[in-house]
């Protein structure tokens, strides 16, 4: 495991975190909410995993898997860890050292009922919720749901250090720089 600068990770990542140069086929790691997976390919710059989420171990044998093997890319790689102990440290630090103001409850509430209120509305690009983005005057803007007026696609988003809400069109979205852990403590210092 190699230590990496936080200001070089994307989003919110700081701290201890894992390298594409880390996995190999069969390496076992704790990847995002702390599940276990194992690696089942290396690529050029993503790797390949089954989550460990059974206790039969004929839902792993392969090639190929019963499992499904799940993309990572360079984002969820350093989001990676190899025991429990270091996704803990990775993530008080990432929480000491962020700026970032978190979410209060009745914020996450409103955004979880927005984005899985009825499958025939849902947002289909989820891709474009994975970040958050920084307008031009750093403001952080969280994507969390997607409403369809017309033909186009509008992203709600929430401004953390604001506490507001706010909408933009997908295509604005989209075009925005995503946020930096720099972006981050830039805002936190203004704020």
């Amino acid at each position: 495991m190699k230590i990496r600068q936080a200001d070089t990770l994307p989003g919110y990542i700081t701290g201890l975190s894992m390298t594409h140069s880390d996995f190999h086929i069969g390496l076992e790691f704790i990847g995002i909410a702390g599940f276990w997976w194992r690696c089942t390919d290396v690529g050029t710059r993503t790797i390949v995993a089954i989550q460990l989420d059974r206790d039969d171990p004929d839902w792993f044998r392969g090639p190929p898997y019963i499992a499904k093997e799940v993309v990572f890319d360079e984002h969820e790689i350093a989001a990676c860890h190899l025991t429990e102990e270091e996704a803990i440290k990775a993530a008080i630090h990432k929480h000491e050292m962020s700026g970032h103001p978190g979410f209060p409850h009745e914020v996450v509430m409103h955004m979880m009922d927005a984005r899985w209120k009825s499958p025939e509305t849902r947002y289909p690009h989820k891709g474009v919720l994975r970040f958050d983005r920084r307008r031009p005057d750093g403001e952080i803007l969280h994507p969390y749901a997607g409403r369809k007026e017309g033909k186009q696609w509008n992203v709600e988003l929430y401004l953390p250090f604001l506490r507001t809400y706010a909408e933009m069109s997908e295509r604005a979205f989209i075009a925005l720089p995503i946020v930096t852990a720099v972006d981050i403590r830039q805002r936190a210092e203004q704020a």
